[in-house]
């Protein structure tokens, strides 16, 4: 099968394409964990930021319904934040969750600055200049309910996804990692999920229908919480070094 062949068939099999793609960020997730430890993890959520940000807008339909880019490649963000509550305590979750906040500050912030700028008029490269000024505006040019909705929205779910997972781990004195994990971003993703449609969508729609768009959403949430689990249970076992492993071995001076 050539590749543009494989391109043709996933085209085909979006559910498919679907469930790879979690894997593939799952796993990235993994690799980054093994190798960096919880800096890598820390790394996760950043480029899971990124990524969402970058490819958010993109609507997809999978199973019937309507999703978006950002709702997939959001997942390994729960991921890495339960990974450093069992590995790592509270406390650096929650370090964590505060650095992707920041980030997402900066990256609203750093982008609307860039779509001040006008595109170059140089008659060589005006027309395409403005197309991709064009472009980027169209992705980018984000509304105060956009930027209040996804930071509270990020914010509240992910210190509550914390909670909850500690909440849980007490209870049931450490045991049963994928109750912790599942309950806590099922939880928290509902939270995330009612505040960005109640933020976002209601008033450019009525309630009914922002909660009908979050609802859709919300499903494929639960299903990647789901996906997840052998995820952060194969690599709570790990044994990684935390160290500033690049200088100790001296391949940086």
């Amino acid at each position: 099968m050539g590749f543009s062949t494989l391109i043709q068939w996933l085209e085909l099999n979006q559910e498919l394409l679907w469930i790879i793609t979690i894997a593939v960020d799952l796993s990235f997730a993994i690799i980054l964990f093994r190798f960096f430890g919880r800096q890598g993890l820390y790394a996760t959520i950043i480029i899971s930021l990124l990524l969402a940000n970058l490819q958010g807008p993109k609507l997809t339909e999978i199973f019937g319904l309507q999703t978006s880019m950002g709702v997939i490649l959001y997942s390994s963000i729960y991921f890495a934040t339960d990974l450093l509550s069992e590995r790592y305590g509270k406390l650096e979750a929650t370090r964590a969750v505060m650095i992707g906040f920041t980030v997402s500050i900066i990256i609203i912030v750093m982008i609307s600055i860039s779509l001040i700028y006008l595109p170059a008029s140089a008659p060589e490269t005006a027309s395409l200049a403005l197309s991709m000024h064009e472009a980027t505006a169209t992705l980018f040019n984000f509304t105060p309910r956009f930027v209040l909705g996804s930071l509270l929205a990020y914010l509240l779910s992910q210190r509550f996804d914390v909670w909850v997972f500690h909440a849980i781990k007490e209870k049931t004195n450490g045991r049963h990692l994928w109750l912790r994990n599942n309950i806590s971003t099922m939880l928290s993703q509902a939270i995330d999920t009612i505040v960005y449609g109640v933020v976002v969508w209601w008033g450019v729609v009525d309630l009914t229908t922002a909660m009908q768009l979050a609802l859709a959403k919300y499903l494929f949430k639960i299903l990647i919480a789901l996906l997840d689990t052998p995820f952060i249970y194969l690599a709570r076992g790990w044994d990684v070094e935390d160290k500033d492993w690049v200088i100790e071995r001296g391949i940086a001076k």
